[in-house]
Order: C-alpha cells, then structure tokens, then sequence
C-alpha cells in the first residue's frame, strides 16, 4: 500500500487504531541503528510547507524546554540554502513526500548537514534525497488530512523525545484518547454547528505546542469549510487583533489567559469554542470541550481531533462536500498534480493496517 486515499470521515473513524500503530513503528524505526544519527543531532532545523509546517511548533517548544537550541521555518525560506542556519540536522516533514519547497529545501543544503525526511508515504521523492528517513508506514490518509496529520504529530514528538534523550513516550492510551475526546467533541460542536456554518470568519488563538492547533485549525477550516480563517498567538491576539472580532468563529486553545480571553468574547456577543483541560463552566456564547491532563504533543493530537469534527459538521452544515477542492496549483508538487491525489479508494479497517 502506498498512501491510498480515504474519505475524512472514514479517517476520523480510523485514527485511534491507526495512531496506536504509527506510534510503535516510529519507535521502532527511532531504536534501529539507520538513525542513530539522528540521536546524536544538538541542533535540529525543522521546515515544511502547509499542515506539516504547523505540525512543527509541537517538536520546537519541547526540545526549546529541554534547553535545545531548535526553530522551525517555512521550507520556501530555505529553497536558496541553510546558509543562514546554525544547524546540525535539517529535518524535513512532507506526508507524500512531492512537496517541491521541501525538496528545494533538501537540494540546496549545506554539505555536512544530516537530512532527515519524516514522510508517510515511501518511496518518495524527499526520501531519496534524505540521509536518514523516518516513515508512518503508508497509512491511509484523507485530501484533507486526518490520520496523516495527527500521525505525523506522533512522530514529530518521538523524534523530539529522541533528540532530548527522554525516557519513555505519552502514546500508550492514544486510541481510546482519541475516542473519547472525538465523542465530547461531536456533541458540543453539534450545539453550535448552524450558527458557526453563519460565521463569516474565524480566528485561533493559543500559546506554544498548541499553536500547532491554531494554524491547522486555520488551514481546515479554509480548505474544508471555506472560511476564512486565521491563527494568533495568544499573547499578540491580546495587542490589538481582537479588535475585528464580529460574526467571527472563536477557537481558543488553552488553561492560562486563554480562559478569560474566550470569556471576554463570550461576553461580548461572539461564537466561542474553548478546548482546555481545566473546569470551566458553559455560558451564553461560549461552547467548552474538556481534554484531559496529558503531554503536551498528546493535548494537540486531542485538540485536532476537535476541529475536524468541527469542520466535518460544519461543511456539512454549510453543504460544501469535505472531499472537494477549488484550485489545482500543479508547481506545489514534484512532477506536477496527480489525479490519485483526489481519488478515495474503497476503504476497510484492515485495509488501513
């Protein structure tokens, strides 16, 4: 198998299982002696392009806590070179592996650099670039990502594990995490499905691993729902961005000031959603999901969770199929767009294994 393509909804289904698998082969694939390599990386550089650039602010807070010097950039911004770059380890995510910023990316590297590739799908042409590659084994994934997505999330936080030298892993209870959480979720976004479809806007707001969730909220919202859709920091959302608020979908994400944030909007008349993992009480206008206490990789894992099934009830709300896409752009893929990109096979749970 070789990445086939799903629908959203079959993902959504398939994902506990799925991620519970992707969690044991990286571990696997992290403890072989090909990516020892990888171990022994003090000062990693992560890029990507779409989802999987947002998938980065998960490893750069971890390994920034654990005193590793690390950032993540745009695969664009390095296609010249990493010249500008105090690195050891340029670690490249791309699902399918064609993405052609990221292959610029790998092609204009500096000599000495340890290219890690982080793909779903092998071969690819990112891997053949790649030193060391570090794969979720083919999973069937949907066109707008679901279990491609969070299982990337899987891995990003046992590479980071591995390079900060961490005991143990958080993925032991994923599936029924999973379950539980996309259970909550499907109840409380059924609340506020009709009028969140009447939102002209929406706008994420969280703080460190959790803006990983800002911006694929931001990027679902836009290619699934058509909304359009943006991400803030928290603290730079409080400087002045706020201020639009009106007709706006509010997705808060987080337990500090996040809550008095979705508060204060709730107060003033706006749609909020706010995904924490502390008590806080439903209001007019504000809609809670309750996540438990967990690391911080599992907690966006959870969060994603939450948006798409706000995004499936919302197209559905919206009428806008989940499964469709506006503009072909054939220069973001290596050797141009594939008609399969789009194509859903016949699905089966054990096809998915």
């Amino acid at each position: 198998m070789s990445g086939s393509r799903i629908t959203f909804l079959q993902g959504q289904a398939a994902q506990g299982a799925a991620l519970a698998r992707i969690a044991a082969r990286v571990r696997s694939r992290l403890d072989s002696p090909q990516l020892a390599a990888l171990h022994t990386a003090r000062r990693p550089l992560f890029t990507g392009i779409g989802a999987s650039y947002a998938a980065l602010a998960v490893p750069v807070q971890q390994l920034r806590e654990a005193g590793i010097v690390t950032q993540r950039v745009l695969s664009s911004e390095i296609e010249t070179g990493t010249a500008g770059f105090d690195t050891d380890c340029l670690i490249a995510v791309s699902q399918g592996g064609r993405s052609s910023e990221t292959l610029a990316a790998f092609q204009c590297a500096a000599p000495g650099i340890t290219k890690t590739a982080l793909l779903n799908v092998v071969p690819s042409p990112l891997g053949d670039l790649a030193d060391l590659v570090v794969d979720l084994g083919n999973e069937s994934d949907s066109y707008a990502s679901t279990i491609g997505y969070t299982g990337t999330l899987v891995a990003l936080d046992l590479i980071a594990g591995a390079l900060a030298g961490r005991q143990g892993d958080p993925w032991d209870r994923i599936a029924e995490q999973t379950t539980a959480v996309h259970r909550q979720a499907a109840e409380v976004v059924a609340g506020l499905r009709v009028r969140g479809a009447r939102c002209i806007a929406s706008d994420g707001v969280a703080a460190g691993a959790s803006r990983a969730s800002a911006e694929e909220g931001a990027l679902l919202l836009r290619e699934v729902v058509r909304m359009t859709a943006a991400a803030s920091a928290t603290r730079n959302y409080l400087h002045g961005e706020m201020e639009s608020a009106g007709n706006t979908l509010h997705l808060v994400y987080g337990d500090g000031r996040e809550i008095e944030l979705a508060r204060s909007l709730a107060a003033a008349g706006h749609l909020t959603l706010l995904i924490t993992a502390v008590d806080v009480e439903v209001a007019e206008n504000l809609f809670v999901v309750r996540l438990p206490q967990v690391a911080d990789a599992v907690r966006v894992v959870l969060e994603t969770v939450v948006l798409q099934e706000l995004v499936a009830q919302l197209s559905e709300e919206r009428g806008v199929p989940i499964e469709s896409f506006v503009f072909a752009n054939d220069d973001t893929k290596e050797g141009g767009l594939d008609m399969s990109d789009f194509e859903v096979s016949a699905y089966s749970p054990a096809a998915a294994g």
